[in-house]
């Protein structure tokens, strides 16, 4: 581990970040450039003393669960993400097809939506990040593990994370859902985490094997959704999609037609907390 090197590339990357580029206000007492310690600290899910310790070159070698929050805190692209792993003296992430690091363009975009609900998922329909706004709406994603992590995996295995559709929805949506999991299959290939939910769902759903069977391919989502919570009742919504080509990932931004009555909704999901997560 090349302490001093490591602590170096940290700072650097801590004084490029601009509050504006995270989406926290600049403030008018603000003299050091780009952030504080605290408020990277605080984007990388470590305590402040830790990140002081590594940037003084006098901290212990970070795993690589907090090497990955803090490559995507620090909004590092694939080669900087990279390097850090090796000046830690870790092996880098294998580079495939799919990377659950977030795209530092779809983060920048991220942070910048407050009160809209988005969020970044891959195109096995993982989420990667989420804002708060996303979490009341759709429910805190962070707490899935396994392939639970993949909606289709979850609208087959647990259908009471159907709920968020209005039931006359829930054929088209099951039928786009295994529609993009084919197409992750054919991009990932036998042994990839695609062909991972493949197989269980085969073999613990009848619903998920007869759709499967009918081979439906290139079914698009559209642009407006009707979702359903438990505390404001149904919305009709608009989902915009920007894509990251080479990283396979997607921006999702959930709005509304402004001055609607689902448009008053969406901004009392501010006051909500995450939505509990069915499965």
């Amino acid at each position: 581990m090349d302490r001093a090197q490591l602590a170096d590339f940290l700072r650097t990357r801590r004084e490029a970040l601009q509050p504006e580029d995270v989406g926290l206000p600049r403030g008018t007492r603000r003299r050091a450039p780009g952030l504080r310690r605290e408020e990277v600290a605080l984007l990388c899910d470590i305590s402040s003393d830790y990140w002081s310790r590594l940037e003084q070159a006098r901290g212990p070698q970070p795993s690589d669960q907090v090497l990955t929050a803090m490559a995507r805190g620090l909004r590092l692209s694939l080669a900087e993400r990279d390097h850090l792993f090796r000046l830690v003296g870790r092996p880098a992430p294998e580079r495939t097809g799919q990377s659950d690091h977030v795209a530092p363009g779809l983060m920048r975009v991220l942070d910048r939506l407050h009160d809209t609900p988005a969020q970044v998922m891959t195109d096995l329909g993982e989420t990667l990040a989420q804002n708060a706004a996303a979490a009341a709406l759709l429910g805190d994603d962070s707490v899935l593990t396994g392939l639970d992590r993949a909606v289709v995996h979850r609208w087959f295995a647990h259908p009471t994370s159907r709920d968020v559709y209005p039931p006359e929805d829930h054929d088209t949506r099951g039928r786009v859902f295994v529609s993009d999991l084919r197409a992750a299959l054919a991009r990932q290939g036998a042994g990839s985490r695609a062909a991972q939910v493949v197989e269980s769902l085969l073999a613990r759903s009848e619903e998920f094997e007869r759709l499967w069977a009918e081979h439906e391919v290139g079914l698009r989502h559209e642009l407006h959704k009707r979702l359903v919570h438990p505390e404001l009742g149904e919305m009709a919504l608009q989902c915009q999609r920007l894509v990251d080509v080479e990283q396979a990932q997607v921006l999702l931004v959930f709005t509304a037609t402004p001055g609607t009555p689902d448009d008053d909704k969406l901004r009392l999901l501010a006051s909500l907390g995450p939505r509990p997560v069915r499965r």
